[in-house]
């Protein structure tokens, strides 16, 4: 027999016996109330399961029209026993409105318990190490450490008590269900379905939206372990993947119809041009800037969080997405003249500049501070495409691999995180690529006394009037090459860079 999608207080009230809610709930909860009525017979029957849950709705849609608001919520479960916050209401019908008109309908109603049970099943099986169908509080201390938030074991039991009903300090599935069923998701359940891809996967471009922290992780100084370990991740992943970069700079400014440059070519022509080290020009001003911008973006990721206002620890992929886009043209803005430095010594002849120091000297002396800016406007209008198609690639891809494979942990194993970021990454990429294009080649563009000012439109007139539709791609193979090597790569530094400081999380 299938089990209640309700909690045993509603499902004691739907027995097709008659039985009154309060032998449900008497029952505790723990052991089977809500499979059967004192009646003996099963009502979690597939047949039973569409009419169990109209009576359910029909019971909370307390003005009879149809949907669940707020405030049909807060009186029907009222009366069945299940007493929620305004802020608790408002987070399930917003999670479950998938037609944002404020309520919900039966069918958004259905989606949402059945969505919200099959997580809560997985997430309970996750912190269920010993596999005996119970939690202790030293399974929640472990399975939180496994995650990099530490809580003693006072805490963790402070968790159970939450949830215990018949006062073992053990909770059993039911027990985990009807506290969290008709609750929105709170902070175990979201940590532990939370799997961080920004801090750990670095491609080269850092326009992804931020990882969110746990409130443990940030009062524990956790979270800047992890963004150390990101960023050296990171350093020693552009480093390896540098000669392809400079390469897709080169292939992005030089390359035409006229003079269609391959990788062979390209890589034989730097050489030829400047021997074995000039395949890694532009690479040191590349990792410097790696700390000034996380770190920029990481506290404007936070502070806009509370402008937003948002009460919630993990905030809703709209919300991310909005804070993390802001957060990251916040950070390109502080550190953009490094950008363009890292365009122009990629670009650099043999002798042309003896260092950053000497190239900045130069840029400013012969075109002034705003050629420090040249191609910051398809640089921001770039963030959004990319950071939105990686964040959406990412979450689908998750939510598919849990809802499809998921069965006993919501630990997807590092080959499903490898592959799921290097996907996004990839999606995000090829979505912005031609504003990229453009803005190398704006901050490649050395002004000239007298010549006309070179314009985003105007490049994209040209692009498309001389070398077509593909002339905004070039560049995009070595891009696309470096993206499974710097994702390898920095996944592995970074998981030696967490157990080297100290970090023990997924």
């Amino acid at each position: 027999a299938r089990r209640s999608l309700t909690s045993p207080v509603v499902s004691g009230v739907l027995c097709p016996c008659g039985s009154p809610h309060a032998s449900a709930v008497e029952s505790g909860g723990g052991g089977g109330g809500g499979n059967a009525g004192s009646c003996g017979r099963s009502v979690c029957e597939a047949s039973e399961q569409d009419r169990r849950l109209r009576t359910l709705f029909q019971k909370l849609d307390v003005n009879r029209d149809g949907a669940l608001c707020i405030h049909d919520l807060a009186v029907g479960l009222g009366r069945l026993g299940l007493h929620r916050s305004e802020l608790d209401l408002r987070k399930i019908v917003k999670a479950g409105d998938k037609d944002l008109d404020g309520q919900l309908d039966f069918e958004e109603f259905v989606h949402y318990l059945q969505d919200h049970e099959k997580k809560l099943r997985l997430v309970f099986k996750s912190l269920d190490k010993k596999n005996d169908g119970r939690i202790d509080a030293q399974e929640i201390v472990q399975s939180l450490r496994d995650l990099g938030v530490k809580i003693s074991e006072q805490q963790a039991e402070k968790i159970l008590k939450s949830m215990d009903k018949n006062g073992t300090m053990t909770i059993d599935w039911n027990e985990w269900r009807d506290y969290h069923l008709l609750h929105p998701v709170e902070n175990i359940p979201e940590i532990i379905l939370y799997w961080k891809h920004s801090t750990i996967f670095d491609v080269g471009e850092n326009l992804t939206v931020p990882d969110e922290f746990t409130v443990e992780e940030r009062q524990t100084g956790m979270w800047w372990r992890h963004l150390v370990a990101g960023g050296g991740a990171g350093a020693v992943s552009r480093t390896c993947t540098a000669p392809l970069d400079r390469l897709k700079v080169l292939m992005q400014v030089h390359a035409s119809r006229s003079n269609n440059m391959c990788i062979i070519g390209g890589f034989t022509q730097m050489i030829r041009e400047g021997g074995p080290r000039s395949l890694w020009r532009g690479n040191g001003i590349n990792v410097l800037k790696i700390a000034p911008e996380s770190a920029i973006k990481f506290m404007a990721y936070e502070q806009i969080k509370r402008f937003i206002g948002t009460d919630q620890e993990m905030l809703r992929i709209h919300e991310r997405l909005l804070a993390g886009s802001l957060a990251g043209a916040i950070a390109q803005s502080s550190i953009y003249p490094m950008e363009v430095l890292k365009t122009r010594m990629a670009l650099r002849k043999t002798g042309q500049y003896s260092g950053m120091l000497d190239c900045a000297k130069n840029i400013l002396a012969k075109e002034g501070m705003a050629a420090f800016y040249k191609g910051y406007i398809p640089n921001m209008l770039g963030i959004i495409p990319y950071a939105g198609i990686d964040l959406a690639v990412y979450e689908t891809l998750k939510n598919t691999w849990l809802q499809r494979y998921a069965v006993n942990s919501a630990d997807p194993g590092v080959f499903v995180l490898l592959a799921c970021g290097t996907i996004s990454s990839t999606c995000g990429q090829l979505a912005s690529y031609p504003l990229a294009l453009v803005r190398t080649r704006m901050q490649a563009q050395a002004s000239v006394e007298g010549a006309p000012e070179v314009t985003m439109r105007g490049l994209f007139k040209h692009i498309l009037k001389t070398e077509g539709a593909f002339g905004l791609y070039r560049g995009l193979a070595p891009n696309f090459m470096k993206v499974i090597p710097a994702v390898s790569i920095s996944y592995v530094v970074y998981e030696n860079l967490k157990m080297t400081l100290g970090v023990d999380s997924r």
